[in-house]
């Protein structure tokens, strides 16, 4: 019986033995490597991708330190997420997607406490954190409409 999310192998290289996580909106989908054949406008709740120590020793370097964003490079097909159930193919009944608004402000929240600068925050919390807002600014640019429809 399926529980809830599973944990992955690294997104990067596939190692079983991953050592971080990191949680992102559904937005962060159409970032990723391997990405389009993937409806993430029907994800409901966060992404999750895992890295291994090596892994997540680089992407905390290139995140904190160069500024750089590394989602261009992790494999979608080793993320975690909940896709909703086709019921539109099964019932011939079309229903409205996936609000994903509450998903993106809890993750922003999140974000702006860990990047506040009280100094509480773990490198974790950090690349997290500034993923997150990267995702968001990316969709804004873009134009990208939220899933509610803004």
């Amino acid at each position: 019986m399926y529980t809830g999310k599973t944990e992955q192998p690294c997104c990067l290289c596939d190692d079983p033995d991953t050592a971080a996580r990191v949680d992102l909106p559904p937005a962060a989908i159409p970032e990723m490597a391997n990405s389009d054949p993937i409806a993430w406008q029907d994800v409901e709740g966060e992404v999750s991708i895992h890295f291994c120590a090596s892994d997540w020793e680089l992407v905390r370097d290139l995140v904190l330190d160069l500024g750089q964003n590394p989602l261009g490079k992790c494999n979608v097909a080793r993320a975690s997420f909940d896709l909703r159930e086709d019921f539109e193919a099964l019932l011939n009944d079309i229903r409205d997607e996936p609000d994903h608004s509450g998903v993106e402000a809890d993750l922003l929240e999140r974000s702006e406490r860990a990047l506040s600068g009280d100094g509480d925050a773990s490198d974790s919390e950090r690349v997290q954190a500034l993923l997150v807002q990267w995702v968001l600014d990316e969709r804004a640019e873009t134009g990208t409409p939220a899933a509610d429809g803004e």
